[in-house]
């Protein structure tokens, strides 16, 4: 039997309102369920998918950071970050590294959740969105080499942020095949939190497609429903260990 991984921290990086809650709240919820302190950072706040005449970018973005915000508390997450980058246009530029080597910094998550920007296709009929293969390069670009570098971007030690290097990453998306996270017990969070983005969902209920998408990803894994993930170890158990011990020294000093 796994042992169900449950890390102190976590922070979920994504492009826009709703990519957290189609691709990974379930796992989400099982963690703040089990104590996890998770943060999410929103590259975008979502300013142009709401194509409704008459209505703004910044009334649109206001919409959708709130609609986030409820998700999240959903899904049991207290703190969301909004890093204001224009949507449809991200790109993983130098700027946006530091912006999300500065939020990694400053919360230090033991582990990070991104999605893969080597995705391109999905199936016959889905072009993956530039903006979520722009986010998933920059936070993986963010969280190693450069938030564990305290030469780089040394400038954010003048705010009090010092260099961390998370203990994992975790790559999200139905194609990957690393790890299967049973959400059996979760996925109903998973889907209620996806009902708060109203702006998106409209009439469509998403519950049907949401449990079609976890029982074909739970496929021969002896469980309902799953999510999976790719996890890549950057510290070993021993390494953290020291880590940690080190902050606990520094903090008691």
């Amino acid at each position: 039997m796994t042992i169900f991984y449950v890390p102190k921290s976590a922070m979920v990086i994504m492009a826009h309102p709703d990519d957290i809650e189609y691709s990974c709240a379930g796992t989400v919820a099982r963690w703040t369920g089990a104590g996890t302190q998770v943060v999410y950072v929103l590259c975008t706040s979502g300013e142009v998918g709401i194509a409704q005449a008459g209505l703004s970018k910044q009334a649109a973005a206001k919409i959708r950071e709130a609609e986030q915000i409820q998700a999240a508390k959903i899904a049991g997450v207290c703190k969301v970050v909004f890093l204001h980058q224009p949507d449809g246009l991200l790109e993983p530029t130098l700027d946006l590294r530091k912006k999300l080597v500065r939020e990694i910094r400053r919360y230090k998550p033991e582990v990070i959740i991104c999605g893969d920007p080597t995705v391109l296709w999905s199936g016959d009929n889905y072009i993956n969105h530039p903006d979520h293969r722009a986010a998933a390069t920059a936070a993986l670009d963010a969280t190693f080499p450069a938030a564990g570098q305290p030469h780089l971007f040394d400038d954010l030690e003048q705010e009090g942020i010092t260099a961390h290097k998370p203990r994992k990453v975790y790559v999200c998306g139905r194609n990957q095949s690393g790890l299967y996270v049973n959400i059996e017990t979760t996925i109903d969070i998973k889907i209620e939190s996806l009902r708060a983005h109203k702006s998106q969902m409209e009439d469509w209920d998403p519950e049907p497609l949401i449990k079609e998408w976890a029982t074909e990803c739970a496929k021969g894994k002896e469980m309902q429903y799953a999510e999976s993930f790719r996890v890549v170890s950057l510290l070993d158990d021993d390494e953290w260990e020291k880590i940690q011990n080190q902050s606990k020294s520094s903090h008691n000093a």
